[in-house]
């Protein structure tokens, strides 16, 4: 699937995988030694994770219902807990580096299967 903000013409993922089941929301990223900038993980439902046995920082968008951006944090290191965001429903996990300044909270995000 990718992920993509159409009003600005952003390519946010080109490879995003769902972690929609217990066990995949849970192991998410923990282990993963690296991750290219195409890649992400989408997890959902989903407001607030941790990077505990992560091995590389990520970027991290929180999204609402209406895949709107409702908070960003830019280059999550391993063994940082976010906060609950209750407006947020999903999360959208990326390689540090991934965000720039052209991605703000209020886009909209856009998933197609490819």
């Amino acid at each position: 699937m990718k992920a993509f903000i159409s009003a600005k013409n952003i390519s946010v993922a080109d490879n995003v995988i769902i972690a929609s089941s217990t066990f995949s929301r849970v192991m998410g990223l923990m282990f993963k030694t690296e991750m290219n900038s195409a890649e992400g993980l989408l997890i959902e439902p989903c407001n607030s994770i941790h990077t505990c046995f992560m091995k590389i920082p990520i970027d991290v968008l929180f999204i609402n219902k209406k895949n709107e951006i409702v908070y960003i944090i830019k280059n999550m290191k391993p063994w940082r807990f976010s906060s609950i965001y209750l407006k947020s429903k999903k999360v959208l996990e990326l390689n540090a580096g991934t965000i720039g300044d052209n991605v703000c909270v209020g886009d909209k995000l856009e998933f197609v299967d490819v």
